[in-house]
Order: C-alpha cells, then structure tokens, then sequence
C-alpha cells in the first residue's frame, strides 16, 4: 500500500490545478486571446475601431475640448471656417454662435486658402495617396501603399468630409497629438471624437472657408 503525505497532496492539487489552467487556455476563443487589439481581433472587427458600448477608444478624443462661442454673426449658419493660423475650425450655428473645435493644419509650404463646399462625405474612408505624396515621400526612403481600406489605423480616421474637386478634406487621425500642430500635407485633421461630431451635423453643399 502506497501512503500519500501532505507535501504529495499539495502536489497532486498543484498539478490539477495546472492541468485546469491548461485546458481553459486551450479552449478560449482567439478575438480573447489575442486581446481586442490583436491580429485575431481586428479581423473580426473587419477593420473597425476597438470600442465599447458604441464609444470611441480615450484616444480618439482631442487635447483641445471643443465648445461653444461667439462668432461672427456673417457667416450665417451652417458654414464651416479653418482659421489656420488660429488652429481651430469653427462650425456656424447661427444668431453669432459657434462650436470651436482644435485641428490640425498644413505645415509650412502646404498651407492654402479659399472657399468651396462639401462634395462628399465617407465613414471610416479609405486612403488612396495623391501620386506627388506618393513621389515626395519616396525621395525620403519612404514607401507609400497605392491605398489603405478604412479603419482605425487609417491616417483619414473615423470619417472625411471633401472639399470641392480638390485633394483637400476634413478628416479623422489616428494621431491626435498632432491637433493643434502645423504638420499636414494640407488636409484640415481632427480627433475622431470630434470629426463624428462635425460629421453628423454637415451636409453636402456646406460652404468651406479656409483663411490664414
């Protein structure tokens, strides 16, 4: 007859409890295991942002809180103005108020101006490069993709607003320490808490004015 002391109990239970440990990892469902942010996890996200309970990661939000101002009562509402120099966008809503947001800007040499409108609008947009970025960056070593699907490690971000015919938009990043920087290639970018904001109160036909 073989005696088991209490040192070889505690084992047996070491071991079984192991054994446990061993099955349940076995058995965990990879979007787990991975964790949300893992190659398993973005493929059933087919792209889309890690979330929870329909918010936007903290990330995703500016270090420059929006709010609501005065603003030059001209403009009438539903106008959209980039003061670049300022580094904020200013949406209209009217009787000379205004939602001030923080953007970031066009650095020196692809700063510009004008007005025009919003000819589209796109949800987590895909990137196609103009080809002179395409040429710029490989003179840096730099090797641009011919295009990148929409999702959160697209540099457009959650969502795009284009202006006229031109290579210029309003859009998400995925970069929001760079609001309220001078480092774009003259796209107007916004956190993609704020973008969503914008978004879902601009149609087409809104009227853009970019001033220095």
């Amino acid at each position: 007859m073989i005696t088991i002391t209490g040192r070889g109990i505690q084992m047996k239970r070491l071991i079984a409890a192991i054994a446990v440990a061993a099955a349940t990892l076995a058995f965990t469902p990879p979007s787990f295991a991975e964790g949300d942010g893992g190659f398993i996890g973005r493929i059933l996200r087919a792209g889309q942002p890690e979330s929870s309970g329909g918010q936007y990661r903290r990330s995703d939000r500016s270090p420059i809180s929006r709010q609501t101002v005065s603003y030059d009562a001209k403009y009438g509402a539903n106008t959209i103005i980039v003061d670049t120099s300022e580094r904020r966008l200013y949406y209209t809503l009217g009787g000379g108020r205004a939602i001030k947001y923080g953007v970031g800007v066009g650095r020196d040499g692809f700063t510009w101006s004008g007005t025009n409108r919003i000819t589209r609008k796109a949800e987590w947009p895909g990137w196609t490069p103009p080809p002179q970025m395409i040429r710029r960056e490989a003179k840096k070593g730099r090797k641009l993709p011919a295009y990148m699907p929409g999702g959160k490690d697209n540099p457009l971000g959650a969502r795009a607003l284009y202006i006229g015919s031109t290579i210029y938009r309003i859009h998400g990043t995925n970069q929001p320490w760079t609001i309220g920087q001078a480092m774009s290639s003259g796209c107007i970018r916004m956190a993609n808490d704020d973008v969503v904001h914008l978004y879902n109160q601009v149609n087409v036909g809104t009227r853009v004015v970019v001033k220095h």
